[in-house]
């Protein structure tokens, strides 16, 4: 009984150590992928902050009075007007609008309008 006993507690104990060994190892790989993904990220910010920085040169005010000066014929407009355009449906065709069972229960039916605070 005393042996049968042992050798119980020796393969609980194997067991324990075999899964403390397969965490540590899990926590390794997890180490490395991060550290990997860390770099690949290190990198895209890198050439990002390049293309931002190539973006702000071409766009700076000095290149675009070089590019504006060699087209002799531009001009700037003396009066400004803002004109809108808005779009209608043609031949009385109302536009497809879908409504599901979230639009019904959150739509606002009703116009939200402001009003002045008269003192």
């Amino acid at each position: 009984m005393k042996l049968v006993n042992f050798v119980f507690w020796v393969l609980i104990f194997t067991l324990f150590c075999l899964l403390y060994v397969y965490q540590q190892t899990q926590i390794f790989l997890l180490a490395y992928t991060v550290q990997k993904k860390s770099d690949i990220y290190q990198e895209l910010v890198d050439k990002n902050t390049l293309l931002r920085y190539n973006i702000s040169r071409s766009a700076s005010l000095t290149r675009i009075d070089l590019c504006i000066s060699q087209n002799n014929n531009f001009q700037m407009p003396e009066a400004y007007q803002l004109v809108k355009v808005e779009t209608k449906p043609t031949g009385g065709q109302r536009p497809i609008r879908r409504e599901t069972l979230l639009s019904r229960i959150f739509s606002v039916r009703q116009q939200a309008e402001a009003k002045t605070i008269k003192p």
